[in-house]
């Protein structure tokens, strides 16, 4: 069996040896971890969106994973949901609730992330930290406007629910991972080199 077509750069999971095995393991290994991730929820009286780590997961996921592997775990992680698997946040499932447009959103997200972390744009702390950013933007732009179409809420209303109370907590994320994904590729340059 062979493995995913990959481009020549490598994301964080080339690095583990392996073929069509290795890729099944890190797709379902990815949705996990977003399902385990997005178990830490907070919900806000104020909005029907709870404030997670699913989106930390998911960003995390794509550039670990790549475009297409980062893709298929958010596509597994939103399938299975959908299909009754309780690990959106606080253990629901299903579909058609107002923070829906979020999780459609991680897989467009995840993708994008995958597929400029394939470029190379995880090595840096500045260029991961602009990475993350990018995909927070896609999850803002779905997630708001399926929370607005789904609740009848305004644009203001939409941000104010939707995006603002959630910026400080992205802002956070976004500063761990120009941490954590910057210093496993010193870790990969340093166990490679000897």
């Amino acid at each position: 069996m062979t493995a995913l077509p990959l481009p020549r750069q490598r994301v964080l999971a080339d690095v583990v040896p392996g073929g069509l095995v290795r890729d099944t393991a890190l797709v379902l290994g990815g949705a996990a971890f977003i399902g385990l991730l997005a178990q830490f929820a907070i919900p806000l009286g104020f909005t029907p969106v709870p404030l997670t780590l699913g989106t930390f997961a998911v960003l995390l996921t794509g550039a670990a994973l790549g475009p297409l592997r980062g893709l298929l775990s958010t596509g597994v992680y939103l399938l299975a949901g959908m299909a009754g698997v309780p690990w959106f946040a606080g253990h629901a499932s299903g579909y058609g609730f107002a923070s829906f447009g979020y999780l459609i959103g991680f897989v467009l997200a995840a993708g994008l992330v995958g597929w400029l972390a394939r470029r190379g744009a995880d090595r840096t702390p500045v260029r991961t930290a602009l990475t993350m950013v990018l995909g927070n933007v896609v999850i803002y732009a779905i997630g708001v406007s399926y929370l607005m179409a789904s609740t009848g809420m305004d644009l203001r209303t939409g941000l104010d629910q939707g995006m603002v109370p959630f910026l400080v907590g992205d802002g956070l994320k976004i500063l761990a991972a120009a941490g954590l994904l910057p210093g496993a590729w010193a870790l990969v340059r340093r166990v490679e080199s000897h």
